[in-house]
C-alpha cells in the first residue's frame, strides 16, 4: 500500500483550484490558519475542530533514559507533547469507508 503525505503546498493547490483567489492569497490564508492553530495549542493547550478532532498539548515529566551506544543512563528533560484525537464522527467515517 503506497501512500502520499498531504503537504501544505498540496492544501494550497487544492484551495486555489476551488476558489477565485490567486495562489499567493491562498498561501497567506493557509499560513494564517496554521498560525492561529499553533497559537491556540501553545496558549490553551487544546484546539477543537468539530467533526475532525482535537489537538491537545500536555507536559511530560523528566524521565530516565539510556544512550543505546554507550549504555549510559541519562535523564531526559521535561517536554511538551501534542496528541491528536479523532472526533467520533470522523472515526466512524474513516472506519466505514
Amino acid at each position: 500500500m503506497s501512500s502520499k503525505t498531504l503537504t501544505k503546498a498540496d492544501i494550497v493547490d487544492a484551495i486555489y483550484e476551488k476558489t477565485q483567489r490567486n495562489r499567493a492569497e491562498v498561501k497567506a490564508i493557509v499560513e494564517s490558519l496554521l498560525g492561529i492553530m499553533k497559537q491556540a495549542i501553545k496558549k490553551d493547550h487544546a484546539l477543537l475542530i468539530s467533526g475532525f478532532g482535537k489537538f491537545e498539548a500536555y507536559d511530560k515529566k523528566a524521565r530516565k533514559g539510556r544512550n543505546p551506544q554507550t549504555d549510559e543512563t541519562i535523564t531526559l528533560p521535561p517536554r511538551k507533547v501534542v496528541v491528536f484525537r479523532l472526533s467520533r464522527k470522523f472515526r466512524s467515517e474513516l472506519n466505514n469507508s
